[in-house]
């Protein structure tokens, strides 16, 4: 057998050293213990000190298993710094309500403070569950305090003491894209800005989009905050209809002086044969819009098939979509599908998009019948229409003040002498209507005296009768409780006749089986008797 040596020394006993020596006085017998076995052993109770402790610390203290994930399954993958989502359980449903689906609501913002409070109260209405919606506010381009009271409102809802207002997770993202184009109606809706407006505003979007939308999100719902009027129940009304881009029919608001209400997004359309044929032949950058005469497309508007009357539920298939409420399967956008920022097939933005979606094979439809409103705001025309307005009922004002203070100039100019008599004739007039009032007070006095009395004598005749009435019905009580206790009285001597009757049957019945059983006992001795007699005869024996 190989002797073991320690492994402080060499295979031949010397210890392992800077230098090999073979002097007297270097010389290490092999039977001496090495040097360092000592600390060495020292440290081996320390480590294992130490392992037992931290054991002790696992057991106390426990916490997820630690896994590589490389060669374990989704299910493993327990790192605190590992995220798995499963893509197949946020595709969206038709009752995303039901299944818990989350929502991811994007709001882009510009010189939006005047509308945050009116946006707000759309948002407390929500029917959707509040903790299934996330938001994502994208704050650009901005001189008033927008962010200021976006902040402020955040605040406000998610520390409502109603437990369904507080949202899910929020994000604010401020992005400047250097849009110059004012916020007013004159300049955002003019056929100039339109194009490089639309592609800035595609950029936004994709912006917001992009550094919102989590893993976990099925729906995207994209929302204008200048809407004034839409149902609570928006979300779960287009989701309903299970399509994979959705938008409701916008109209807005007028005065009646200029028709009460009007189509607001012409962005919804279907596709016509003029329009394609007018893409072919614009440049490659062009961006054709809607609702200007520069571009005649002759397409079917999703508003102008608005039937008040008609079914809201109603679908029509759309290629291009506008931006005011969109409702959208998270997977569109995974898949690609975005707002382009450039002339995608000659259109841009939330047009582009339903171009792009359609391209891509996903169902893009509008809800005609489905309403929606947009807030007014005043065209420079309109504002210029009011103001000229507003100058005619001043001016018509005028004119009738001044036509009466002349009349009253003239009338008392020309004052003639009739003017005393009819002064009293109008105090007797006044006099003679003073004694009657006086007449009528003292008739309406005793009238209503009389009605008192009256009253005071109905209600002592119906206090009487009420008496009567209650004495009567204690008496009819009365009469029915001794009538009650008579029959009961009735009742029990008639159990105490029956149980009699009963018992003397009972006894009557018991003294006839008696009877009967000594008969029969009679019958079977007289039986055993003769069957004896019989057997003797048999035997021969002689009959006593």
């Amino acid at each position: 057998m190989i002797p073991r040596h320690h492994n402080s020394g060499f295979a031949n006993g010397y210890p392992r050293g800077t230098t090999f020596d073979i002097s007297p006085h270097r010389f290490q017998p092999r039977t001496s213990a090495p040097v360092n076995r000592r600390p060495r052993k020292l440290f081996v109770r320390l480590g294992v000190a130490a392992f037992a402790f931290i054991l002790l610390c696992l057991c106390i203290w426990p916490h997820k298993p630690v896994s590589l994930g490389i060669l374990s399954s989704p299910e493993d993958l327990e790192l605190e710094t590992v995220r798995y989502y499963d893509l197949t359980n946020v595709q969206g449903t038709a009752r995303g309500w039901e299944r818990e689906e989350r929502i991811l609501l994007c709001v882009p913002l510009r010189d939006a403070e005047p509308h945050l409070p009116m946006f707000f109260s759309h948002l407390r209405n929500f029917t959707y569950p509040h903790h299934l919606i996330d938001l994502a506010f994208l704050v650009s381009d901005s001189k008033d305090r927008t962010l200021e009271v976006l902040l402020d409102s955040l605040k406000l809802i998610q520390a409502d003491q109603d437990p369904k207002q507080p949202y899910g997770e929020i994000s604010i993202i401020e992005k400047d894209f250097g849009q110059k184009v004012n916020q007013d109606v004159e300049s955002r809706h003019g056929f100039a800005a339109q194009a490089n407006r639309r592609k800035l505003m595609a950029q936004a979007r994709n912006w917001l989009l992009s550094a919102a939308l989590r893993p976990y999100h099925s729906w995207i719902y994209w929302r204008d905050v200048d809407v004034e009027t839409a149902p609570f129940t928006i979300l779960e009304d287009l989701m309903r209809h299970n399509k994979d881009v959705i938008v409701p029919n916008v109209w807005r608001p007028l005065p009646d002086w200029l028709g009460g209400e009007q189509p607001y997004d012409l962005n919804s359309w279907q596709e016509s044969e003029t329009a394609l044929a007018l893409a072919d032949t614009l440049d490659e950058d062009a961006v054709i819009v809607e609702g200007y005469a520069e571009y005649a497309t002759w397409r079917p508007h999703l508003a102008y098939l608005r039937d008040p009357y008609g079914d809201p539920d109603m679908e029509m298939e759309i290629d291009g979509v506008g931006g005011v409420s969109i409702l959208a399967r998270a997977k569109v956008f995974r898949s690609g599908v975005h707002f382009p920022a450039f002339s995608f097939q000659k259109h841009a933005e939330t047009e582009g998009f339903g171009k792009m979606a359609k391209r891509m094979k996903y169902s893009v439809v509008g809800l005609p019948h489905y309403v929606i409103w947009h807030l007014y705001e005043p065209s420079v025309d309109d504002i210029r229409h009011m103001e000229e307005m507003e100058q005619e009922r001043i001016a018509h004002e005028k004119a009738e003040s001044e036509k009466k203070a002349k009349e009253q100039k003239i009338k008392e100019a020309f004052q003639d002498a009739n003017s005393q008599w009819e002064m009293d004739k109008k105090g007797m007039r006044e006099q003679q209507k003073h004694y009657k009032q006086e007449k009528h007070y003292k008739q309406e006095k005793q009238e209503k005296q009389e009605k008192q009395e009256k009253q005071e004598k109905q209600e002592k005749q119906e206090k009487q009768e009420k008496q009567e009435k209650q004495e009567k019905q204690e008496k009819q009580e009365k009469q029915e409780k001794q009538e009650k206790q008579e029959k009961q009285e009735k009742q029990e001597k008639q159990e105490k006749q029956e149980k009699q009757e009963k018992q003397e049957k009972q006894e009557k019945q018991e003294k006839q089986e008696k009877q009967e059983k000594q008969e029969k006992q009679e019958k079977q001795e007289k039986q055993e008797k003769q069957e004896t007699q019989e057997k003797q005869l048999k035997a021969g024996s002689p009959v006593l």
